[in-house]
């Protein structure tokens, strides 16, 4: 299998409980490498742009203003079949319905604050990671 990447988001309820760490554990522990890692809070502009998709849906306003609400971590993972890895790895949305030993399990506090954020398909990994960063920044 050949080797695929992926986009991830630590969102502001790991980083404001300094649970990056235990986050990234996780993640290197599922098999996955992290190739880009950066913190930043996002701006509004940011978020918007990288939740357009969800525009339209009533969510959308609590969502931009959750992601703006603290610091993030954004990265770039790789690994074999590291999209669907990742989702696994993730758990379901609804941290009640995760699965054991989930990152969502583990950590998320609610739906809304569900921890992270991972990218469903190629196309949109390749689209996430170009949003946050340059190609020499990918180091695996």
């Amino acid at each position: 299998m050949a080797l695929e990447r992926t986009f991830s988001i630590l969102k502001p309820d790991v980083t404001r409980r300094n649970l990056t760490g235990a986050v990234n554990a996780a993640i290197e522990a599922a098999g996955l490498r992290i190739v880009a890692q950066k913190r930043v809070h996002m701006t509004r502009g940011q978020a918007e742009t990288f939740y357009g998709v969800h525009r339209e849906r009533p969510f959308f306003g609590e969502l931009v203003e959750m992601m703006t609400a603290g610091p993030v971590v954004v990265q770039a993972l790789e690994g074999e079949n590291a999209i669907a890895k990742y989702r696994e790895v993730m758990g379901a949305t609804n941290p009640e319905k995760a699965a054991a030993g989930t990152i969502r399990k583990q950590f998320a506090l609610s739906m809304g604050e569900n921890s992270v954020h991972g990218s469903d398909a190629p196309e949109t990994a390749a689209q996430e990671i170009a949003q946050w960063f340059a190609g020499n920044e990918l180091v695996g």
